[in-house]
């Protein structure tokens, strides 16, 4: 390995020495406070190494990783996203520590800081993903994801429902990973190369045969549960409201946004977007997240199943535009997702404050209790709505263009029709933070978080921002 070569791979060894240090600290000497600052300064220093990597990128560093400018992109938008989790995590810990110090000795949780080790190393596979040029690394990426996520969704543990939400994910992503590693082996077996890049060149030169596209078909399977598309989206719902808040959080913006990331970079190299049956079967899959995850949250009375269903949605969203493919696609997916995770870890993280409220009912009189926790909680709702002055606004703009772009005009009529309704069930939750607080109800019992404070201040005003001037950002992914 050169030293230009260790230079951009800084970002991933700061997360990887950031795990190994939290480890040695957890086993000597054990510190929530000082475990979640070392936590935050770790992903500040990881942010901090990207723009010194991006001066020495792009980078082959061994067959199995492209750092480049699109790389570097993610990993920061991954990053960023880490630490924020973490800003959520900290008070979500502190309140379930309290509130489990009562149970029996073998049932009692008050060690939480394990649970920033494992986060950071689902954060190191989540970039090694989205790096990824070998299917070896892209595997290697997603099982180091994949592994973290088992205990965290179950973290603290000692409830029923968590318990069950992480059996559930266990056994789904590992009949996934079984379908994905088939799919490499026929792939493999049809072009004889495992390299991506090169991958893309032989389909170039020959014609694939059925054993390749049952291979990829294989390969769309295990990446589709990962995304949570349909019909591969069963899981969500009940992994989303039995997980804590702040690693649903994680599931929904970085976990799936690192798949979505790898997918589009190689889908547009490849020129799958040519291929016409490939083409209709995304089409369909865009049409029925889009369909299946407005229609199925319009019955949803607890906030995290909603939300669960609304990014299944999202997701079929995304798809218009990573259909039309080409430098247009890249742009609409890219803007779509920033603004996707600044919505969706704010929308979090307020669950997370709010120690996991999920009934309508819970959240009725917030505005008149938390004036500000509803003001944000509504702001980030409208832009997952796509009103405009909104980040989520812009996103589906761009969206819509990507997709007139290339004439799927009926794609975007189901769309559009779908986002209408999807402001119905957001306005839903709206309407009933701010109803009058019922007599005989008890008020929600909230202690003041400076970090969850932060993280949804910092969220909010990204939200406005892009919402508002977008420039800044549009011109940065333009250059990926």
């Amino acid at each position: 390995m050169t030293s230009d070569e260790a230079i951009t791979l800084l970002p991933l060894f700061v997360l990887a020495g950031l795990a190994v240090l939290l480890l040695l600290l957890i086993a000597f000497f054990r510190s929530h406070r000082l475990t979640f600052a070392l936590s935050l300064a770790g992903f500040a220093a990881a942010f901090g190494v990207i723009f010194i990597a991006s001066a020495r990128a792009p980078q082959n560093v061994t067959p199995l990783l492209l750092i480049d400018s699109y790389a570097l992109f993610y990993t920061g938008l991954i990053i960023a996203a880490a630490f924020v989790v973490t800003l959520f995590a900290y008070p979500y810990m502190n309140r379930s520590a309290e509130s489990n110090s009562a149970l029996p000795g073998n049932l009692r949780y008050d060690r939480p800081e394990e649970f920033y080790l494992l986060l950071v190393l689902a954060t190191l596979g989540s970039t090694v993903l989205v790096s990824s040029a070998h299917f070896a690394s892209l595997f290697l990426g997603l099982e180091i994801l994949s592994i973290s996520l088992y205990p965290l969704i179950n973290y603290p543990s000692g409830e029923p429902f968590r318990l069950e939400a992480a059996v559930k994910y266990l056994v789904l992503a590992g009949v996934s990973s079984a379908f994905l590693l088939f799919g490499i082996a026929l792939v493999y077996a049809e072009l004889g190369t495992l390299q991506l890049y090169e991958l893309a060149l032989r389909l170039a030169r020959s014609q694939p045969s059925i054993l390749f596209w049952a291979g990829f078909g294989l390969i769309i399977v295990g990446l589709g549960f990962k995304l949570a598309l349909v019909p591969f989206h069963l899981w969500t719902p009940d992994v989303y409201q039995g997980a804590p808040a702040p690693v649903t959080a994680f599931i929904a913006s970085v976990s799936k946004g690192a798949v979505f990331a790898l997918l589009l970079r190689y889908y547009t190299q490849i020129n799958f977007h040519q291929s016409q049956p490939l083409v209709t079967l995304f089409a369909i899959i865009a049409v029925a997240s889009m369909v299946t995850g407005n229609l199925l949250a319009l019955f949803q009375t607890n906030v995290k199943r909603l939300l669960a269903y609304s990014s299944i949605a999202h997701l079929g969203y995304i798809l218009v535009a990573f259909l039309a493919g080409g430098p247009m696609a890249t742009s609409a997916v890219s803007f779509y997702l920033v603004a996707y995770f600044i919505t969706t870890l704010g929308a979090f993280g307020i669950v997370s404050l709010l120690g996991d409220a999920d009934t309508f009912e819970t959240y009725q009189g917030l505005a008149w209790q938390r004036p500000w926790l509803a003001a944000i909680f509504t702001a980030m709702l409208l832009s997952l709505a796509g009103i405009p002055l909104t980040a989520g606004f812009i996103g589906k703009f761009y969206v819509l263009a990507a997709g007139a772009a290339t004439n799927w005009w009926w794609l975007i009529l189901i769309l559009v029709i779908t986002s209408a309704i999807g402001l119905y069930y957001y306005l839903r939750v709206i309407i009933a933070m701010f109803r009058p607080l019922p007599t005989g109800l008890v008020p929600l019992q909230l202690t003041p978080s400076l970090a969850g404070g932060l993280a949804l201040t910092l969220l909010s005003t990204l939200l406005l921002w892009l919402g508002i001037y977008p420039t800044p950002l549009l011109k940065l992914i333009q250059i990926l």
